[in-house]
């Protein structure tokens, strides 16, 4: 007897796209009906949803991409996080009174590196012009697109900060000085016109070839009037931040002139038949890898999806390899490449997994590799932020709704950040997974000359010197955002990821056991009861520390959740389909050998789509 599911997992042959929202998976698939490949695609898609998913990312955020291309028959990983300004130094923050990078306003800001990554990836991989993969997201920017309620939501938590201190932001989402209307179209004409003239621009500077036009788009905009207008915005401006102060920003010309996106193969470990592949040490991906090394010796075929058998042994790994990820993860000075590979290590990680037990552990327990003892932040900035922050306006993550005071805050999950995720299968068996997010329209005011917000991502990062994930001048924050890919039996089978912050990387794990050990298929295993634990200080500002916590959807049944509480997990029982975001897209072939392609996405939250034919 079949499972219920929220809607049919996609089978096709000719394509499949998958997204966070309807129309950036719709705009990929167009691309491939056209003839696009995947990377055409996704790069289309991904533009597209910096139009329609504004408060989720923007033009100045961040993205992550993972790849197959059947034409190199390798992974490949592009780092699209941008770095650090050359002004942001420890010292920097140190000097200004701070404790933590703030989490809104000018001064978090890194490079951009979203724009750097697609057209990397579109440039060496792709066949459509730049004009072409632009086309819609100017469309939907100029002519209109349906404003989500969550965006009005985010526009509404921080209409007052808009129309009281950045003011460039109110005239882009406070339009007539009034609230925008969920569901009404909306248009972003400053956004259309800067893209507009980038290909105007390099159309007329990059020569008669794809190539050329695309190498002078990617000039445009890091050496060009992109990197102009922000350094102009950021040396000039000075705007009400969580310090409580009017601040300055720090990114300049020279440091998006330097920048360009890294490509490099991915990091790997194998789950029985599969080849897992995520990014590195610069994002949380590896925490991944580390929670399916733990796993391999957890007997979850013995435990089902539903039961506490399966949420605590996932859960467990998780809390070591998140700990593992405080200690150890991160690109600066401080970090140790060989003690970062050594936790990939089998030895390291089924020994990892000896310290779990039938006991949910309430301790933070970082490991050893290679015998070093692990360094870890001052946890207790934190709570010396916020004895003089500005809560009024939000946090590190975009926030949705009105913030209580501090003291009720502190003790309920009161912000929902998320970001985006789009996943693309082209019918010659090319691969695209990628979680775009950063510029968010709440978290930075926008650059009036260009019409969008800069990231904040630089709030990652710690201010205590000599860690993995120091603050560092030129180097990128380690980041969430961790798109993931799979192989099977040696040959490309899956792309998918979800937003979530610090849950992207424990929903992914729990959505790839349900499939791969329990033989869900994708939308099964998608909309099935989902989970998250808090045991961690949080990624984004204020970086409080929360242990032992774990938060489940109430449609887990009555004797699971008693189970869990019984176990000694702090358990939080959420609404019903509150936890979780993913979207995945999978190719294999059937007995006659022909390539079958299938999809599916996210039914919470009533925006994820996913497409086929």
């Amino acid at each position: 007897m079949s499972t219920f599911t929220t809607r049919p997992e996609i089978v096709g042959t000719h394509g499949v796209a998958a997204a966070t929202h309807w129309l950036a998976a719709q705009t990929a698939m167009g691309v491939l009906e056209r003839g696009g490949n995947a990377f055409d695609a996704a790069a289309t898609g991904g533009f597209v949803l910096q139009v329609v998913e504004p408060h989720l990312n923007g033009p100045g955020g961040e993205v992550p991409i993972l790849l197959w291309s059947e034409r190199e028959n390798r992974m490949l990983s592009i780092c699209g996080q941008g770095s650090a300004p050359a002004a942001a130094s420890a010292d920097t923050f140190r000097r200004m009174g701070l404790s933590q990078v703030p989490g809104i306003g000018l001064l978090p800001a890194t490079v951009p590196g979203a724009f750097g990554a697609w057209l990397t990836m579109l440039r060496d991989h792709g066949t459509w012009s730049l004009a072409d993969v632009l086309a819609p997201a100017i469309g939907y920017a100029r002519d209109g697109f349906p404003l989500v309620p969550r965006a009005v939501q985010a526009v509404v938590a921080v209409q007052a900060l808009f129309r009281e201190q950045w003011r460039t932001s109110a005239d882009v989402w406070l339009p007539g000085d009034q609230v925008p209307a969920p569901g009404a179209l909306f248009c972003l004409p400053q956004l259309a016109a800067t893209y507009e003239r980038l290909v105007q621009t390099a159309e007329r500077e990059g020569g008669d070839t794809r190539t050329g036009t695309l190498d002078a788009a990617l000039r445009c905009w890091y050496q060009g009037f992109v990197a102009r207008e922000i350094d102009s915005f950021y040396r000039t401006a000075r705007v009400q931040d969580t310090t409580g102060e009017q601040n300055g920003g720090l990114l300049r010309y020279d440091d998006m002139a330097q920048w360009q996106p890294t490509v490099e193969a991915p990091l790997t470990i194998d789950f029985g038949r599969y080849t897992l592949g995520k990014c590195g040490f610069w994002s949380q991906g590896p925490a991944f890898l580390q929670q399916m090394g733990m796993l391999r010796h957890a007997g979850l075929e013995h435990h089902a999806p539903h039961t506490a058998g399966f949420v605590h042994r996932i859960a467990e790994a998780a809390k070591l390899a998140l700990a593992d990820r405080l200690a150890w993860y991160g690109a600066a000075p401080g970090a140790a490449r060989d003690a970062q590979l050594a936790l990939l290590s089998d030895d390291y990680l089924r020994q990892r997994w000896q310290a779990v037990g039938d006991a949910a552990s309430p301790d933070l327990r970082p490991g050893s590799p290679l015998g070093r003892a692990p360094q870890l932040p001052d946890l207790d900035a934190a709570r010396r932020t916020l004895l003089t922050a500005d809560t009024r306006f939000g946090v590190g993550e975009p926030t949705f709704a009105s913030l209580p005071p501090v003291s009720e805050w502190l003790e309920r999950e009161v912000f929902v950040g998320d970001t985006c995720h789009i996943d693309v299968i082209d019918r010659h068996g090319n691969m695209v997974g990628a979680t775009p997010s950063g510029g968010w329209l709440s978290s930075s005011p926008t650059v009036p000359a260009l019409g969008f917000a800069i990231n904040t991502r630089l709030q990652m990062t710690w201010l205590d010197d000599g860690l993995p994930n120091t603050v560092t001048p030129g180097v990128p924050p380690c980041t969430t955002l961790s798109p993931s890919i799979a192989l099977r039996d040696g040959r490309p089978y899956m792309v998918f990821g979800t937003p979530g912050g610090d849950q992207q990387d424990q929903w992914s794990p729990a959505f790839f056991l349900r499939h791969a050990v329990h033989g869900m298929n994708l939308q099964e295993a998608i909309d099935a009861p989902a989970w998250h634990v808090d045991h961690f200080p949080a990624s984004f500002w204020p970086r409080q520390t929360t242990l032992n916590r774990l938060t489940a959807e109430s449609r887990f049944p009555p004797d699971t959740l008693d189970a869990l509480r019984a176990a000694g997990h702090d358990l939080r029982v959420g609404e019903p389909w509150s936890e979780s975001r993913m979207s995945a897209c999978s190719r294999s072939f059937d007995a006659r050998g022909r390539l079958v392609l299938r999809a599916a996405a996210n039914a919470r939250g009533m925006q994820g789509y996913a497409v086929g034919r």
